[in-house]
């Protein structure tokens, strides 16, 4: 184990602290960096399966890629006219010297390119978490949320998302209700207690 090992996994829980960009226009809290990459992960570790992909580089590669971000920050889609980061520097200097560097650089490398499978992957599962927190921030009534995901994000599917298994998913979340998953144990806890009477 190397010395700077654990000043990198204090920099890593920082990322809790580390707000998305897009909560300058969103109403709702949004999710910061680390609650972002967390249900990435899941997306991804879904579409690698149905992907048949590598499911540990699909996995790490979630893990590393915005964790530049810890010094270089999120960006949204406007701050990208005004603003330049250096996210490859800021990638090197936070993994210098750890045991994990070597293979981050690789993983972050194989990622911009975009050429692999597994790139290709992790992309679609970014792209797919900021529809479902949209569809959610619609839900809970944000008028900016509705706005983007009605006519700024139709596009996504067809110019954006590499994998058939993430157009998919992109199809089933614009159908979905993002909060079927508990009304149905609610409706099931009703029906079970009315039984037991």
């Amino acid at each position: 184990m190397k010395k700077r090992d654990v000043e990198l996994l204090y920099e890593i829980g920082g990322l809790r602290r580390v707000p998305r960009a897009w909560q300058q226009v969103l109403t709702h809290r949004v999710a910061n960096i680390s609650e972002h990459i967390f249900r990435m992960t899941f997306i991804a570790w879904t579409l690698a399966i149905e992907e048949k992909a590598d499911v540990s580089k699909v996995i790490k590669m979630v893990l590393v890629h915005d964790v530049a971000e810890s010094r270089a920050t999120d960006i949204a889609f406007m701050h990208r006219k005004y603003v330049t980061r250096n996210e490859d520097l800021a990638t090197e200097h936070i993994f210098e010297d750890t045991t994990i560097g070597e293979e981050v650089h690789a993983l972050m490398k194989e990622y911009e390119a975009r050429e692999t499978l597994e790139s290709k992957i992790v992309k679609d599962a970014d792209n797919l978490d900021v529809d479902l927190e949209l569809r959610e921030h619609s839900r809970l009534g944000d008028p900016v949320a509705e706005d983007m995901r009605t006519v700024h994000r139709p596009t996504v599917r067809s110019e954006k998302l590499y994998t058939e298994s993430a157009k998919k998913m992109w199809d089933d979340i614009q159908e979905s209700n993002p909060d079927s998953w508990h009304q149905g144990l609610t409706e099931s806890w009703i029906k079970d207690k009315k039984a037991a009477r």
